[in-house]
Parts: C-alpha cells; structure tokens; sequence
C-alpha cells in the first residue's frame, strides 16, 4: 500500500492534545497503526501525553524543536528520529522561528 501525501491536504488540529497553537497533519489510520505527515509552525507544539497502549516514532525531515521525554528536554533537528516507548511519555514543540515538519509512525500493542 503506497500513500502520496502530495495528493492529500493538511488537517488542522488546534490545541492537539492540549497543546500550543495547531498541528498540521496529513494522516492514515487503520485499528493498528496511524502515519503521520505534520508540520508545526513556530510556537506550536503537541501537548504532553503518555502511550499507553502504542508507541511513537517520529522523524525530523525539516527544522528544529525539541521534545519533552519523561520529564527531560531534548533538542531534534532534520535528520534525527525520537522515539517514545509505550508506557512512556512525551510532548513536541517548535521552539525556532521556521516550520518543523515531521514524518510520525504510531503503532498500537495490544
């Protein structure tokens, strides 16, 4: 299954998971994974929240920001990948003055 994010526009999402500003995500979901295209603007962020039953994988394809990994900062720039295990928790942020745009996967374990 191939999916051409060029063919699908932006969703927004104000305040995701509580939150600043909107994250702009081109999305696919089935019950067991969800693949994310999103972008930041400068100032946006993803709110704090734990995986409980699913991880997340996120790839840096433009910017920089920094993420918000069990209670410590990290800093992420275009080529670097974080991840956050289940059970774990996590925020993202733009905190430069450009566009973050990152390439996330999400797979559920049940």
């Amino acid at each position: 299954m191939n999916f051409n994010y060029h063919e699908q526009e932006y969703e927004e999402f104000p305040n995701f998971k509580g939150g600043e500003k909107s994250l702009y995500a081109k999305m696919f979901h089935d019950e067991k994974n969800r693949i994310i295209y999103g972008k930041l603007i400068p100032g946006a962020s993803i709110g704090v929240h734990t995986h409980e039953t699913n991880s997340e994988i996120i790839y840096i394809t433009k910017g920089t920001g920094r993420v918000l990994m069990d209670g410590e900062y990290e800093k992420l720039e275009a080529g670097m990948c974080h991840y956050c295990p289940k059970g774990h928790t996590h925020s993202l942020m733009n905190d430069s003055d450009a566009e973050l745009e990152f390439f996330a996967v999400v797979p559920e374990q049940n």
